[in-house]
């Protein structure tokens, strides 16, 4: 976009030595190895943790209330941030996710500058982080190494993230689990640090050790109720999205099992290929877009290679895989939102084990009313033990309504594993 067609303050080259680049939270794992990546390439980048109902009240402030539930925290928890006096107004930046897709996601980073206006700080200037083109800013280029980084984030997090909803569960002393997630957290940190740990061998070796690590954790064998969780990216990942959800369900003494974000990236890569396959496109973006596709193929093949050397762990299936499951059940043209991978990961979660699935939508999110809501009954056709219970986020619905409803799943759950034993 030309300087002549902005109508609002660009991140330029000399803001990048002294400003501060807030990013919102969603995965606490990935985001912090994704945010130190990009701190090695020179930018003062802060990972937001204000987790309160003002983050809400900021949002319904500034926000319409019809707008999508994660924009409204994405922006409520960035005003609510400004608006602490932690930080120089003058040396503050934000950044923001911007898809280009059919879903309102797209929108997110115009209804911010909106809010920021309104809310009188028009002068901050927003970052669009996005590999299509969409918005440049002059102080903030994403290059290869920078990309190459952010994958091997996405990658350690979701293995992170995976073991450690397979052990935690069954620690026998409580904290040890999520202590070597930070440790290796910060070894990870210290790696990029030093231009290391993103080539496909030391992957190789990190994920090795990290499952090696997990698998030494003394675990009771106590039979539990596992649960999947699915459903809108941001209320799947994001605690202050799903009332703290994970917690909630540890307190209820169940498994839990998250898919890993490197299936939605696979899965938005893919999208692209099939545009281009139905519609045409430039041959140079569909050799980029097809070298990408194989890079983070390899990438899950390095994870799940590293999984399986360990049988007291189970492995996520390839995307592949996932996504021959919904061959005949949805169409592949489902892929607004999350589309058809909702339903692919309902159907591979109990494919693994784990029938009982609270499918997590933002109220008046339609693309995952359609896939995970909508898909609920062919599912329980395909699979008739499945226990899914659809719960919609929203700042007008109360959390005690939404638990006690995961609680009567769990209780349809809790008499199958007794009537199983």
């Amino acid at each position: 976009m030309s300087k002549k067609a902005r109508s609002w303050p660009e991140f330029t080259k000399s803001m990048r030595q002294n400003y501060t680049i807030l990013i919102p939270m969603m995965a606490p794992i990935h985001f912090t190895l994704i945010k130190n990546a990009f701190q090695d390439s020179g930018y003062n980048m802060e990972l937001l943790t204000n987790h309160s109902q003002a983050v809400v009240d900021k949002g319904l402030k500034y926000v319409h209330n019809d707008t999508c539930y994660p924009a409204l925290l994405v922006i409520g928890q960035m005003i609510d941030a400004l608006d602490s006096g932690k930080y120089d107004l003058s040396k503050t930046a934000l950044i923001i996710t911007q898809t280009g897709g059919g879903c309102r996601a797209s929108n997110y980073i115009h209804l911010l500058r909106k809010a920021l206006k309104k809310a009188g700080y028009g002068n901050i200037p927003v970052i669009s982080l996005n590999m299509s083109g969409l918005e440049k800013n002059s102080g903030f280029k994403l290059t290869l190494k920078m990309i190459r980084k952010a994958v091997a984030g996405l990658v350690y997090g979701d293995m992170l993230m995976l073991l450690r909803n397979q052990v935690r569960s069954y620690e026998q002393v409580a904290g040890q689990t999520d202590k070597l997630v930070d440790e290796w957290t910060m070894r990870l940190t210290k790696q990029f640090k030093q231009s290391k740990g993103y080539s496909i061998g030391e992957m190789k070796e990190n994920l090795n050790g990290i499952a090696k690590d997990f698998a030494a954790i003394p675990r009771t064998q106590e039979k539990k109720v596992r649960v999947g969780i699915v459903g809108e990216i941001y209320v799947k990942y994001a605690s202050l999205g799903n009332n703290d959800l994970e917690n909630f369900l540890l307190g209820e003494n169940c498994e839990i099992m998250v898919p890993g974000i490197m299936g939605f990236a696979l899965f938005k890569v893919d999208n692209r290929l099939e545009d281009i396959r139905l519609y045409g496109g430039n041959p140079l973006k569909k050799m980029v877009v097809g070298w990408l596709m194989k890079y983070l193929t390899k990438m899950e093949t390095v994870l799940i290679d590293a999984v399986k050397q360990f049988p007291c762990f189970f492995a996520p299936s390839p995307y592949s895989e996932t996504k021959k499951l919904v061959k005949g059940v949805i169409g592949y043209g489902n892929k607004m939102g999350e589309g058809w991978l909702l339903t692919a990961e309902m159907l591979e979660l109990i494919e693994q084990g784990f029938p009982n699935i609270v499918c997590t939508q933002p109220f008046g999110c339609l693309p995952n009313h359609i896939c995970g809501k909508g898909m609920i009954g062919k599912i329980r056709q395909i699979h008739p033990e499945s226990n899914i219970v659809p719960i919609d986020y929203d700042p007008s619905a109360t959390r005690v309504n939404q638990e006690n409803r995961i609680k009567m799943m769990l209780a349809v759950a809790k008499e199958r594993l007794q009537q199983n034993q």
